[in-house]
C-alpha cells in the first residue's frame, strides 16, 4: 500500500490537513454558483475565505463576507454600525466532512478579527431551506430571533433574486423579467461581536 499526504475526507475532517486562507472572488462565485441554494452572489466581497486542503488543492469551501444594509448593521451594533459585515454565503462541497463548515467559520472569523476592521458580525440561517443555524450556534454566536418574513424570487434559470431587487421592483415588474415568487420566509439571525476575540493570529 502506497501512502500519500493527502487529506482523509473520511468521518472528520483532521485540522492539520486544512487551512483557510484568501480566494479569489471568481473562484468563490463559481463554487456558489454550482454548490449553495442561491447560485450566485454579489459582485464584490470584503472577504472571501476559501477552505483549501494544506499544501495544495483545489477550492473545497467559501466564506463570503459583505457589508450589511444600514439598518441590519444598525440592529446589531447602532454606534459602530459601519463595523459591521455580514456572511452572506457560505458552502462546502459535499466530499468534505460535515466539521467543515465549523472549521471553515473559525478560521474565517479569527482571519477577520486579526485585522481589526470590524466590531460585529451578523448572518442569517433561511427556513427556506430547513436552516435552523446550527453551526452558528455552536460556534458561540448569539441567536437574537427570527425575522421576516421575505418575499423570494428567483430568475428563470433558478438563481435567487437579491433582495435590494425585491424591494426596489414592483410584482409587475418582477413577472416582466421572468422572474418567479417562491414565497414569503422567515429567516433565524445571530450576531457575534469581536471585542473580545484576540485579534493577532489564528
Amino acid at each position: 500500500m502506497t501512502k500519500t499526504n493527502a487529506p482523509d475526507y473520511s468521518n472528520r475532517l483532521r485540522k492539520v490537513d486544512w487551512e483557510v486562507r484568501p480566494a479569489p472572488l471568481s473562484d468563490g462565485q463559481a463554487l456558489v454558483a454550482q454548490h449553495h441554494y442561491a447560485r450566485g452572489g454579489s459582485n464584490t466581497c470584503v472577504y472571501m475565505h476559501g477552505l483549501y486542503p494544506l499544501g495544495g488543492g483545489s477550492l473545497m469551501g467559501v466564506a463570503w463576507w459583505l457589508p450589511p444594509t444600514k439598518v441590519a448593521a444598525q440592529s446589531v451594533n447602532r454606534g459602530e454600525w459601519q463595523r459591521v459585515l455580514s456572511l452572506t454565503r457560505m458552502v462546502i462541497l459535499p466530499a468534505v466532512p460535515q466539521n467543515a463548515a465549523s472549521f471553515l467559520l473559525s478560521r474565517s472569523v479569527k482571519l477577520i478579527a486579526a485585522e481589526g476592521r470590524f466590531r460585529s458580525l451578523v448572518t442569517y440561517a433561511d427556513e427556506y431551506m430547513g436552516h435552523t443555524g446550527g453551526v452558528y450556534k455552536s460556534a458561540g454566536w448569539e441567536y437574537v430571533g427570527r425575522t421576516g418574513p421575505y418575499v423570494k424570487w428567483h430568475t428563470s434559470e433558478g438563481r435567487q433574486v437579491a433582495a435590494k431587487a425585491t424591494k426596489t421592483r414592483s410584482k409587475a415588474e418582477m413577472l416582466a423579467l421572468g422572474h418567479t415568487r417562491v414565497g414569503s420566509f422567515h429567516k433565524h439571525k445571530y450576531v457575534k461581536h469581536l471585542t473580545n476575540i484576540h485579534r493577532k493570529g489564528s
